[in-house]
């Protein structure tokens, strides 16, 4: 018997087992379908995409895109303690304040840029030292990276050179500007949700983490979630929870349980024989995600990563910590207007110190260098469906990417200014001729066709259950899922927009809000079933 029963042990997952079981007289499980973060490439950072793929990715693939040439989209996401913090470019960024006074001027009070900034710092172990703006004390490293690249320093310069502002910080007070990214490492190697939250309170008597299970469905009584099943090993094996039962399963992973076990939309639950207990049209719906257009250069010299696994940089990892293989690979980056328009940034840049195309699985010979363009605001929205009653069959994801034409508008822009970054006189001494999409690519029309043929998932899909109090939210201000009762989702789902920048950092912010909203209402009744006067 547990109190909590916690559904995936990824970014959110970790800090929430962390935090409900700083109370010894709760007991909490812990449940993660993948294994222990154990694979050394988790830990040297510049060798994260060699996780792609891999036993611990859980390796999706979207249906045919059809403004991206009908292509199925490579989705990696991690099955791993840890989950994709274990297998990410470990980048620190929070998205924009604008982001979240969002969020609360949609309806969800306390997710506002005043409400959530104490819990970005409460998690937050800053190099530099406690601010206005940032934590010192809290559980996750952000660090400088210990060696930057020549060639992301020439970006930075490129920035400035183009009119662009040097942005020391991205995550405070103006998010504006060119600069070096932090990233979550602790002395040269990765510092996932799993080391910062989960490994140092294992120990804990009043804490179970199973791993190598599979959630097959959630059961209710009436209308409150009170059993969790799951297989393990070759048997099938049920718990229950006492007080609640949360999903932290991720934008794929939560609204598919919740329609494995009854909650979405009645009519595609009715085709696969589910019983409907609860009609929420609102499941699955909503999925956003950063789509990223590569621009890929010969490098001159012989500085790249592509030389990171030679001896003298394994030698000086092993020795110090330092050198090529604590890089994150997209090292530098910047946030820019695309227009005058444009109250903040709509367009991120991810320099990358080597040839990062297809998600790393497509190489060349010698060296190169590649700038990322993502779209932050897409207005085009694709969803989540079953496949089939089956747990273990992945479900139907849709992106739906540049449905909408002012996405292909925005992207346009952000590719045309990659080129002119790489033209300026920062990178003359390391320039080669451009191998994406080549110098005959001139006018909108190629431009376009180069979008269409490159553009993959910057790995940040949210907004499958949608906080908010419309016909299509999921879950209220407090993430517990509208009419039900004993059941939240805590994970990047919830985002009913996205934010402006990678997504990592704002799931554990979201994750360390959840576990306080949980303890001040543990005196009393959760998941109530009031939706606040909107019919369902």
């Amino acid at each position: 018997m547990y109190d909590y029963i916690i559904v995936g042990a990824g970014s959110a997952g970790c800090v929430l087992a962390n935090r409900l079981s700083e109370d010894p007289a709760v007991k909490v499980l812990l449940l993660e379908a993948g294994g222990a973060d154990t694979a050394k490439e988790i830990q040297i950072p510049v060798a994260f995409a060699k996780l792609f793929k891999s036993a611990c990715d859980w390796a999706y693939y979207t249906e045919p895109e059809p403004q991206l040439g009908n292509r199925n989209l490579y989705w990696p996401r991690g099955k791993v303690l840890g989950g994709s913090s274990s297998i990410n470019a470990m980048i620190y960024i929070r998205g924009n304040r604008a982001d979240y006074d969002q969020w609360r001027d949609l309806g969800n009070r306390g997710w506002g840029y005043s409400d959530v900034l104490p819990y970005f710092k409460k998690a937050e172990n800053q190099e530099h030292g406690a601010s206005e703006y940032h934590g010192s004390s809290g559980p996750l490293c952000v660090s400088d990276l210990r060696t930057v690249n020549p060639l992301s320093e020439a970006f930075v310069a490129a920035g400035e050179e183009s009119g662009f502002r040097r942005n020391p910080d991205f995550n405070a007070a103006s998010q504006e500007g060119f600069g070096f990214y932090q990233v979550t490492q602790s002395k040269g190697k990765r510092h996932s949700a799993a080391a910062a939250y989960l490994h140092p309170v294992r120990a804990r008597k009043n804490l179970t983490v199973l791993t190598g299970v599979h959630v097959f469905g959630i059961a209710f009584e009436g209308k409150r979630a009170v059993t969790v099943s799951f297989q393990d090993g070759n048997s099938s094996t049920q718990e229950r929870a006492e007080r609640e039962i949360i999903l932290c399963g991720g934008a794929i992973g939560s609204p598919q349980l919740l329609m494995l076990s009854g909650v979405g939309p009645a009519e595609q639950l009715h085709a696969f024989n589910i019983p409907v207990v609860c009609d929420l049209p609102g499941v699955g719906k909503n999925l956003q995600d950063h789509p990223a257009t590569v621009m890929a250069y010969e490098c001159t010299q012989p500085i790249t990563l592509a030389n990171a696994e030679s001896l003298p940089n394994l030698m000086r990892y092993l020795c110090f910590r330092r050198g090529q293989l604590t890089s994150n690979v997209a090292e530098a980056g910047a946030f820019i207007k695309t227009s005058s328009n444009c109250a903040i940034p709509d367009m991120q840049y991810h320099f990358g110190v080597g040839y990062f195309v297809e998600h790393g699985f497509q190489q060349i010979e010698g060296h190169a260098f590649s700038i990322g363009a993502t779209l932050l605001h897409p207005f085009s929205r694709g969803d989540i469906r079953l496949r089939s009653n089956n747990p273990l069959d992945a479900p139907a994801i849709r992106g739906n990417y540049f449905s909408d034409e002012r996405d292909m508008k925005v992207m346009l822009e952000g590719v045309k200014t990659a080129r002119a970054l790489a033209l300026t006189k920062a990178f003359s001494g390391y320039r080669g001729s451009e191998l994406l999409p080549g110098a005959d690519t001139k006018d909108d029309s190629a431009f376009r066709a180069h979008i269409a043929n490159v553009t993959e998932t910057l790995y940040h899909p949210t907004g499958t259950c949608k906080m908010g109090q419309d016909a299509a939210a999921v879950v209220d201000s407090e993430l517990r899922v509208h009419g039900v009762e004993g059941l939240r989702v805590i994970d990047a789902s919830i985002m009913p927009t996205m934010v402006g920048g990678n997504t990592n950092a704002p799931t554990i912010m979201i994750a360390e809000k959840a576990a306080d909203l949980i303890k001040s209402g543990s005196h009393k009744e959760t998941g109530d079933l009031a939706l606040s006067g909107v019919a369902r």
